[in-house]
């Protein structure tokens, strides 16, 4: 597939165990290219999610690919140190990647994600991982940013389930509730991809230990730091094992999953200071005979996938030649 037939794509994230993981699947993804990458505080610091950046870029050997630096905290809050009992004192499990050299870009985030908006006019794909904080600070720049958008991809939200912050939000949205509700009421197509699906897509330590003897040392790195993931995750599923949150976002953005059931809802975020703070409130009446849009509305929300992220993630990113398997 030429470079030019390739979409291309611009994520955010906050470089964590998971993030990491759906950065490496967009390399190893031949369908897409990316094209610019900005950090945003949330599971560490956006400084240290770029050096994370920065340093797994260079195990792919893609040093073309520019990281710029975005909110070092959230539009209403300070950053409170991030998630270091999840995804290590580092954001990575605590494993140490031979250091890069490269610099973060002389631009912010969010100005990034405007000049590729303009590079890439009508075709640009942004996929989030994190708080939506540059996003929105994108959008109050430049308002007319959604009209040279193509789609936005957003791992965050819970529909049908509790929270993972509180008994109803989750972390990316409860992050920064009012950064996500400035990207979902704005006029550009929008696809949740919430706790729902995320926590039902697994790897399991077998997947970890196949990544630990690939030949590639991205994939090799990443099994290293899985370790650290999948002790997070062992009370919560009884098993060595962790969720693929982040990565399904990336391949439902790239469509190596698909989204079997998304409808279009009305959407939006509860900005209020009582219990329901970081909710993501999806209209999901009338659905009961099967997927239905509401006329309009341009978020959907996937709440069932076409096949199982996990065999798939480990397939391309062990691959020695990208396959669009």
């Amino acid at each position: 597939m030429s470079t030019t037939s390739r979409r291309p794509i611009y994520l955010d994230c906050d470089t964590g165990i998971d993030d990491s993981l759906a950065l490496a699947y967009l390399l190893a993804s031949p369908e897409i290219e990316l094209v610019g990458v900005g950090t945003v505080c949330g599971n560490t610091s956006a400084t240290q999610a770029a050096r994370n950046t920065l340093d797994l870029l260079a195990l792919a050997g893609r040093h073309d690919i520019p990281v710029a630096v975005g909110a070092t905290d959230w539009l209403t809050r300070p950053f409170d140190g991030g998630v270091p009992q999840i995804h290590g004192p580092n954001g990575i499990g605590g494993i140490q990647l031979h250091p890069s050299g490269a610099a973060p870009a002389d631009e912010a985030a969010a100005e990034l994600l405007i000049r590729l908006s303009h590079e890439y006019a009508g075709r640009l794909q942004v996929v989030t991982v994190g708080p939506l904080t540059n996003i929105a600070l994108a959008l109050t720049t430049d308002p007319t940013l959604v009209d040279r958008v193509a789609s936005v991809t957003t791992m965050g939200g819970a529909a049908l389930v509790p929270g993972n912050v509180t008994a109803v939000a989750e972390a990316n949205v409860w992050n920064d509730p009012e950064a996500a509700q400035h990207v979902i009421a704005a006029h550009w197509d929008v696809t949740l991809v919430p706790l729902d699906v995320t926590l039902e897509n697994t790897l399991a330590e077998k997947d970890r230990r196949q990544l630990l003897q690939s030949a590639d040392p991205l994939a090799r790195s990443l099994g290293e730091m899985l370790d650290f993931y999948f002790d997070f995750y062992l009370s919560f599923y009884g098993r060595r094992g962790c969720a693929l949150h982040d990565p399904l976002a990336a391949a439902i953005a790239v469509g190596g999953i698909r989204a079997a059931t998304a409808p279009a809802v009305p959407a939006q975020i509860d900005t209020t200071h009582g219990p329901g703070r970081g909710q993501t409130v999806l209209d999901l009446r009338e659905q009961r005979h099967g997927p239905v849009d509401h006329p309009g509305c341009r978020t959907r929300v996937v709440l069932a996938t076409d096949r199982p992220l996990g065999p798939h993630l480990v397939q391309r990113l062990t691959s020695p030649i990208a396959t669009l398997a």
